[in-house]
This record gives structure tokens, sequence and C-alpha cells, in this order.
């Protein structure tokens, strides 16, 4: 199995070129097309059996804003392939996880092969509250091989050699080495967060690299807000 992202495009899309035999685990709903032979099944979001598998998947997409389920593409056919695009528009990029593992945003995760997987690390009550990385619990993979993440706007990815405490508006965080240290607080205290329009910030420590996006959804959206029609009373 191999990814491969569309860069000729202004909002690009990948594909999942696949073997026989061969699985993917996509975002849901990030189909744009599938050749014959790949199917597409839905999977609990949990590991183990029966209705203790339910019951873990619900309470887990409770409180991370993960979904209950999983999309998996099989492939039945000698050769296949399937397109996936993310959301809203913006950047993929390819993380190979492997020697290097990785903590995610909870919005960043496009795709996967089947050798990846991940767990959600329950966060302290602090960054749970102050976050925007899953609430009380972060996103982080295990395993080896090929991750795709998505980002609003473009990625860029920033090394960090022994940091003493680099600083990223929490909102524009994809994905970060899991051996990184970090926490979440507000930038400059609570009046100075107001003043600056900072707010909540990761404050990383280290070695490893973090990859930011450029643009957030949260600032996008409400940029919106004036020129959208409110209702005549």
């Amino acid at each position: 199995m191999r990814f491969q992202i569309e860069t000729q495009m202004q909002f690009p899309m990948a594909r999942v070129l696949m073997n026989q035999g061969e699985t993917a685990r996509v975002q849901r709903g990030s189909m744009v097309y599938r050749s014959h032979g790949v199917e597409l099944n839905a999977r609990l979001n949990a590991s183990g059996e029966g209705i203790g598998k339910f019951v873990r998947a619900v309470a887990r997409s409770a409180v991370s804003g993960e979904s209950t389920f999983i999309t998996e593409a099989v492939c039945q056919a000698p050769y296949g392939e399937i397109a996936i695009a993310p959301t809203y528009p913006g950047t993929i990029a390819q993380l190979d996880v492997g020697a290097n593992q990785y903590r995610l945003n909870d919005s960043a995760f496009l795709a996967m092969d089947s050798t990846v997987a991940y767990t959600m690390e329950r966060q302290s009550a602090g960054k749970a509250l102050f976050g925007g990385q899953g609430g009380f619990f972060v996103m982080t993979t295990n395993g080896q091989g090929a991750l795709l993440v998505n980002a609003f706007g473009s990625i860029t990815e920033i090394p960090l050699d022994n940091a003493a405490g680099f600083v990223v508006d929490n909102r524009h965080v994809v994905a970060w080495d899991r051996n990184l240290d970090y926490h979440i607080e507000l930038q400059s205290g609570f009046f100075g967060s107001i003043g600056t329009g900072e707010g909540v910030v990761n404050v990383f420590r280290g070695t490893g690299k973090v990859l930011i996006q450029s643009l957030n959804l949260e600032t996008f959206a409400s940029s919106l807000i004036p020129f959208l029609p409110t209702q005549r009373s």
C-alpha cells in the first residue's frame, strides 16, 4: 500500500493505492471516489468485543470529539484505490510512524495503513480544560507505517533541538513528536490573553518536531459572522 498526495491541485486530495487484501483506515466521510473491488466498512472506534466495545467507542466519542465509528477501506481486487480529501480546504502531509511516534490534534487525522494504530491518552484536567487537543484525551500513534494528517491552510514542520519553551497557538497545532514534553496555558495570563487575542498556547520542550497549520478554523469562522444573514424579527 502507498499513499499518493495530489499536489497539482489548489486543494489537494490523497489516493490510497492498494493491493488485494490490504486495509486502510480513513476519516469518516472523507471518500471522494473508489475503484471497483474496494469496499468500505464501518467499524467501532474502540478495542475489545461485544457490547463493551460499543460502550467504549461511544464514551470515547463523548469525551474526545472522535467519531464513534471509523471507516475501513478493504481491497478485494488484485489492485484498487480510494481517493480521500479533508473536510475543509488546506494541506495534506504524510508522517512515517515507527522510529517516531506522534500526538495529533483531534481534527488532524485523515488516513493510516493497517499497521498503524492509535490510542487516546488521558490528559491532565488543566490541559483538557484549556486545550483543543481532544479534550480529556489526546490521540497518540503506535505501530509502524504511514499516516496522513490534514490541516486548514498550509503545513509547516518546525524542528526543535533541546527547546526550552517553544510556544504555538493551540489552534494552529497539527501534530508533534510524542517524546516532546508539552503543556497548555493561557498566553500572558488571563488578562494578557484578552489583550493580545492569542488565547491558549501549547508550550513544547525537548527535541523533536512540531507540525503547525497557517490558519485556524475558529478565527476563520468568526470572521464570517458579520457577513451571515440574520433572522428578521
